[in-house]
């Protein structure tokens, strides 16, 4: 059997797994769409698609429950059923175990991949989407989706914290901009971090935002629901751009007196790289003040937790 004939057997294999998702098909039923018995079926199966029936079809399973958790509004009963799991027991382990990360983090997060490492890059892929490398991360995905990642770790790291605490001077202060910021406590640190995304969403959308934030609005919960409000729109305009390869093009920040020209990688990257900085400031701030906190805000934490994807092919299910 050459290299085309091997393929082209290896796509009809596959492709009778993927179509049984909204089925309760067992092994010896995808036997019988193959012709085969099925002891066949599993051999020629994992020789060809490098990878057991049941196994690939636990994973694309998996892959969709992502996609449902991460893209619709469907409840996580109504997705464990969807996934085939007798409980909702059930399949927040099996989740947890293949994604590394809780439900409700998942879905706070909407990440947009949700592919799982295979050697044969078989994957689950939604209606609608590209068939092939339009899931893929670069590194805008990288660079974005980790300060937001580690930005709510901090936030929730700092929810157990006191008032007193959070508002207790720090010892290393480092300011790095001249205008408004200020980061003589945690609170003021992760307050800016959020703050800044909000000005620059504010920004590029032509919208208004409140300079001056109540108090209110700025306890750690109040700061985690500030950020994945601002989240979601500055994700969805710099996807937008990244989508047109229009990273040099500018806008104009009507915000600032007077108006001012900036390019969309610019302010991509300006707010990465404080960010980042103002990040490990404030884990720094949390061990001192005696929160176990766990990694280093790097971004290799980020991609092995909460984004195990790799170069993928994605087979087209229904």
């Amino acid at each position: 059997m050459n290299k085309a004939d091997g393929q082209d057997r290896a796509g009809r294999l596959s492709a009778i797994v993927a179509n049984s998702l909204d089925t309760q098909a067992k092994t010896q039923d995808l036997a019988r769409q193959a012709y085969q018995s099925r002891t066949q079926f599993h051999r020629l199966f994992r020789t060809v698609v490098e990878e057991t029936p049941a196994a690939m079809r636990r994973r694309l399973l998996l892959e969709r429950a992502a996609y449902q958790l991460a893209r619709t509004g469907m409840s996580v009963t109504d997705i464990a059923l969807d996934a085939n799991y007798g409980s909702l027991e059930a399949f927040t382990r099996a989740f947890r175990k293949a994604f590394r990360t809780s439900l409700s983090l998942y879905r706070r997060m909407r990440i947009p991949h949700f592919h799982l490492p295979s050697s044969n890059k078989i994957h689950f892929l939604a209606l609608g989407s590209p068939t092939k490398g339009g899931s893929d991360m670069d590194l805008f995905d990288r660079f974005a989706g980790n300060d937001s990642w580690h930005t709510k770790r901090l936030l929730e790291y700092a929810s157990a914290l006191t008032n007193e605490q959070l508002d207790q001077s720090l010892p290393t202060v480092v300011e790095l901009l001249p205008w408004r910021e200020s980061n003589k406590t945690l609170r003021q640190l992760l307050e800016n971090i959020v703050f800044t995304k909000e000005v620059w969403t504010a920004a590029l959308s032509g919208s208004s935002t409140e300079m001056n934030p109540p108090k209110s609005q700025r306890s750690p919960k109040a700061m985690l629901q500030r950020l994945e409000k601002t989240d979601v729109e500055l994700h969805r305009i710099l996807s937008d751009v990244r989508n047109r390869s229009a990273w040099d093009d500018t806008f104009v920040d009507a915000l600032c007196e007077p108006a001012e020209t900036f390019t969309f990688g610019g302010v991509f990257a300006h707010i990465m790289t404080f960010n980042a900085h103002r990040r490990l400031m404030a884990l720094d701030a949390l061990r001192q003040l005696g929160v176990q906190t766990e990694g280093f805000g790097d971004p290799m934490e980020y991609e092995e937790t909460v984004a195990p994807w790799n170069r993928q092919v994605a087979l087209k299910t229904s």
